[in-house]
């Protein structure tokens, strides 16, 4: 047979292709390793996969296996011990002793079944002892908490115990020596309650000319009772006017700081002085206002002073040194029309303060500017001055308290408050406590809130009273030194509609929620918006909240369309 031979090969139905095929000749006789035999004919067939020749791998370079991971290593090494033991017994000529000797006999048998529960119950009897002393220590634990949060309440309870004994204490020690205007309102209120009781029960124990009687014995008491306030308000004047005056001698030494020399130590310790154009003009105005300020000095003389200061302050031309050159000249006048110096204390001192804050203006005392904590415009005072219908006084605006709901100028603060002592007599104190703690709450928001600033002390009493009952709306406190106003939702900023009025506890606790709806009941809730919806339709009438209102309104329902 030829060494290559030539194979037709059909590629297609009418094509057909001539394969040339390489026969390789064996070198030696395969073995029958797979394949058939014909039974009838004797031909062998055997499998190509086993006969021919395998593909030879590529080489990678790395030894895949080798002989000793194919092979098993036996190794055989013999043990002996080291101590030969061996069983003695008896026997003739030998005697062993059978002091020493055990009886060992043989137990009960149990099978495995029974072991395996011997030892369940074992377990179940370690489980026991194991939740026993469990139980115990957590019952301990339980009962240090227990103990410490028991602790811990009464630790509260006897602090605020003490704060309100303390509280108690400083209302009282007000009342016995009152300074301030909260003070006297603190006295007027409980005057009208204490008004109020007594009438009570005269009216309902007494009839006819006896009640008559002991209503006219009250109406004296009360009588006495206001004028004994009034001499602790005319003493407490007199104390302001003392404070008053000791700050007048503290900017008198500051006046003397303006006219001392400059003065500064040299290399050798001698002390070199000074004196500046702006010191020079301070001591000008000092001897001046010590001029005016002395006393029991003849008539001459005190003309002479008076024209002094008059030409002094003509050299700047404003509206304090016009009414200080009237004044003068009305002096002046009197002077020369023969009236008493005691009718003449007021007009003087009238001069002094006048000339005082003249000397406090950096442009006509430049030496000053550098010792004010706060540069003062005179021209300040004349602005924004209204005219009070009640008095019948120009005041600044700062001294008119201007409702949410006041459409108009009203009546001062000193009208409102003798007003307040002659009819009501309610006291604000513990409602401006409340306003000043919500005020201070939302500054730390810092969301640009307002509203809360535009709420007045009348507002807030209307708000916590007719809305929120005077009590907390969860505990019913009715302290309101206790109580304090926050947000109902804390995403929003505070208004009469988004409030609610708690014990400064729940406050905190109120503060940390996050979803309303899951921490409160329906109810509550509920009953909240019926006050957030009062509150609306009051505040409603007023301008100033208006706006603000129909604001609110429009992001509730935009927040409703989302």
């Amino acid at each position: 047979m030829p060494d290559v031979i030539s194979v037709r090969v059909q590629t297609d139905s009418d094509s057909f292709q001539e394969v040339a095929v390489k026969i390789e000749r064996r070198t030696y006789n395969k073995p029958f390793l797979g394949g058939f035999r014909n039974i009838s004919t004797g031909v062998e067939f055997h499998n190509a996969g086993s006969q021919t020749k395998p593909k030879k791998r590529p080489d990678k370079g790395i030894q895949v296996f080798c002989k000793e991971t194919q092979t098993v290593v036996e190794k055989n090494n013999q043990q002996q011990t080291r101590n030969t033991t061996s069983t003695q017994m008896t026997k003739i000529g030998l005697y062993v002793s059978n002091m020493t000797d055990k009886l060992i006999t043989p137990g009960k048998y149990f099978t495995a079944e029974e072991y395996h529960k011997r030892r369940l119950e074992a377990v179940i009897v370690i489980q026991k002892y194991f939740r026993r002393w469990h139980a115990i220590n957590l019952v301990q634990s339980l009962m240090e908490q227990k103990r410490l949060r028991l602790a811990r309440e009464a630790q509260e309870e006897l602090q605020k115990k003490r704060e309100k004994e303390e509280k108690l204490r400083r209302e009282y020690k007000k009342k016995l020596n009152p300074k301030t205007k909260e003070d006297f309102e603190l006295l007027y209120h409980d005057l009208e309650l204490w008004m109020q009781e007594e009438t009570e029960r005269i009216n309902r124990t007494l009839t006819g000319a006896e009640r008559k009687a002991a209503l006219c014995a009250l109406l004296e008491e009360e009588t006495e009772l206001i004028a004994c306030i009034g001499m602790h308000k005319l003493n407490a004047n007199v104390e302001n006017q003392q404070k008053a005056i000791l700050q007048l001698l503290e900017f008198y030494k500051l006046f003397l700081k303006c006219a001392q020399p400059r003065r500064w130590k040299a290399f050798d310790g001698k002390i070199t002085e000074m004196d500046t154009q702006n010191t020079l003009r301070g001591k000008e105005l000092l001897e001046i206002y010590r001029s005016i300020s002395t006393k029991d000095i003849p008539k001459d003389e005190r003309i002479s002073v008076l024209l002094t200061l008059k030409c002094t302050v003509k050299e700047h031309e404003c509206k304090l040194t016009q009414e200080i050159v009237a004044l003068i000249d009305r002096e002046v006048d009197l002077m020369s029309r023969e009236v008493k110096e005691c009718n003449l204390e007021g007009l003087r001192k009238r001069i002094c303060t006048l000339f005082l804050q003249y000397i406090k203006i950096p442009e006509f005392n430049p030496e000053v500017a550098g010792l004010l904590k706060v540069p003062q415009d005179p021209l300040k005072l004349y602005k924004n001055v209204y005219f009070c219908h009640s008095c019948e006084n120009y005041l600044p605006s700062t001294e008119f308290p201007i409702p949410a709901n006041s459409r108009t100028i009203g009546r001062c603060r000193s009208c409102y408050q003798l007003d307040n002592e002659a009819r009501k007599r309610e006291t604000y104190f513990k409602y401006r406590l409340i306003l000043e703690n919500l005020r201070k709450s939302e500054l730390d928001y810092q969301d640009d809130t307002k509203i809360v600033f535009l709420v007045q002390l009348p507002d807030m009493q209307y708000l916590i009273e007719n809305i929120w009952n005077s009590q907390s709306a969860l505990s019913a406190c009715t302290d309101l030194y206790e109580l304090v106003m926050l947000r109902w939702d804390k995403q929003h900023e505070w208004s009469p509609w988004n409030t609610i009025l708690l014990t400064k506890e729940e406050a905190d606790a109120h503060l940390k929620l996050c979803n309303l709806q899951k921490a409160y009941e329906a109810p509550f809730i509920y009953k909240i918006e019926q006050k957030h919806i009062r509150a609306k339709n009051y505040f409603a009438q007023f301008p100033v909240m208006s706006s603000f209102l129909h604001r609110c309104n429009n992001q509730a329902n935009a927040n409703s369309y989302k």
